[in-house]
């Protein structure tokens, strides 16, 4: 078995396939190897869809050694441990591997334990999360009947922020469609300060919200969950000044030791995540456990033949699929100049990040933004007659469910350009 690579990747998800394929079409002759024990490959932007009965769960699926390129060596066994010094990649079961060339696109992980008692209330099924088991979130929304529907995120950075109302605006559209809305208190409570970044989208979606009756319940930070009782304990940080009084389910709710205890019916809620162990305990990653890359070049700052990808970077953007399509070819220039002994000169990544945000059935607006959270729509939507993206649109759904896959399997995993 070779244990040295020209470039070696981790991760075999969308960032590492992607990469991969696209350096193949780049240079044919490089020695490349991709890092990944997982047989199964998913299309996690359709898990929203899949959580609200409206998308197949076996169509998100495909075996991950129909997506490996064709001659790109898979490794499939687990990181344990990197030595940037050495150019060593330690495994679980193969040993090391050397390299010219790294790039680091592992993911991230789900730590349960930063919400007391979230593990036991997923084993018992009390509580649901798109994230983790999309076809039983829309299991529990069958047997809803109404009552208090609660909809949080964790204060750690997640996959596609706006993942979590996107389930709401779904639940809310099946509640209303069986006529049990008025018989549901709807909550979303979230860490964050504003439902979005960009003001355009908040704009919008704020019109969404009201039209569901939503309590929104912004500087609510999850702590703790209680399965037996069926309680969600809540962290209030809202200033004084920005405290109102909307709902009886949040503002009558039991004060327990400064925690705000709140009933649930219904529970969906995205699960803590955090950077892999082999990132957060290496000498590559920043103060907060995240790679510690440029984020205009994605080459690691100390070490220049390292580069970062996707979920794991810590780059202030939203960790999307679509941030991924853009990442990618810098990456992929960055290399193949310093392959020819140029600088990586290539820093055209300016933080583009989208995230389709389904308000309903048939209904979506797509949030495209930078480092700056300025709203930049593709100029392609227009072929689709789309002039207004920050909108909703039933044709922005069609892209979601039927597009957006399409160019997720025939084009990024083939490494072609979109």
């Amino acid at each position: 078995m070779k244990t040295h690579y020209q470039i070696l990747i981790v991760g075999g998800g969308t960032a590492g396939i992607m990469t991969a394929a696209k350096l193949r079409r780049m240079k044919k002759g490089l020695q490349l190897a991709i890092i990944e024990p997982s047989e199964t490959h998913y299309y996690q932007p359709a898990f929203t869809l899949v959580g609200a009965g409206a998308y197949k769960m076996e169509k998100t699926k495909r075996q991950e050694a129909t997506l490996i390129p064709k001659g790109v060596d898979w490794i499939k066994d687990k990181v344990n441990g990197l030595s940037a010094e050495k150019n060593l990649v330690s495994t679980k079961n193969s040993g090391n591997f050397s390299y010219d060339y790294l790039v680091l696109a592992p993911g991230l992980i789900y730590d349960m334990s930063l919400i007391e008692g979230l593990s036991e209330a997923l084993d018992k099924g009390v509580v649901c999360s798109n994230y983790i088991d999309p076809e039983y979130t829309w299991k529990l929304l069958q047997k809803f009947k109404g009552g208090n529907a609660i909809f949080t995120q964790p204060a750690t950075p997640i996959k596609c922020g706006g993942a979590p109302q996107k389930a709401m605006y779904l639940a809310a559209d099946h509640f209303k469609k069986q006529g049990i809305l008025d018989k549901t208190n709807i909550v979303f409570a979230t860490p964050g300060t504003v439902i979005f970044g960009v003001k355009t989208i908040a704009d919008t979606l704020t019109k969404v919200i009201n039209r569901y009756g939503v309590d929104l319940r912004l500087y609510h930070t999850p702590v703790k969950i209680d399965p037996e009782r069926k309680r969600v304990y809540f962290k209030d940080n809202t200033p004084d000044a920005s405290k109102t009084s909307l709902s009886p389910i949040i503002d009558s709710a039991a004060r327990d030791g400064g925690l705000i205890e709140v009933p649930f019916d219904f529970l969906h809620l995205a699960p803590p995540q955090v950077p892999p162990p082999f990132i957060r305990e290496s000498k590559l990653s920043n103060e907060d456990g995240w790679l510690d890359v440029d984020i205009n070049s994605l080459q690691h700052k100390k070490h220049p033949n390292i580069f970062g990808l996707g979920d794991a970077t810590g780059v202030p953007t939203a960790k999307t699929g679509a941030a991924i399509r853009k990442q990618v070819p810098v990456v992929v220039d960055n290399i193949l100049s310093l392959i020819k002994g140029k600088e990586a000169n290539n820093k055209s990544y300016m933080g583009y990040s989208s995230c389709p945000l389904v308000t309903g059935y048939g209904k979506m607006t797509l949030a495209e933004f930078n480092y700056k959270n300025e709203f930049t729509p593709d100029p392609m939507l227009k072929y689709m007659l789309i002039n207004d993206s920050d909108k909703e649109h039933w044709r922005l759904w069609i892209l979601k469910k039927y597009m957006l896959p399409y160019m997720y399997w025939n084009k990024m995993m083939k490494g072609k350009d979109i």
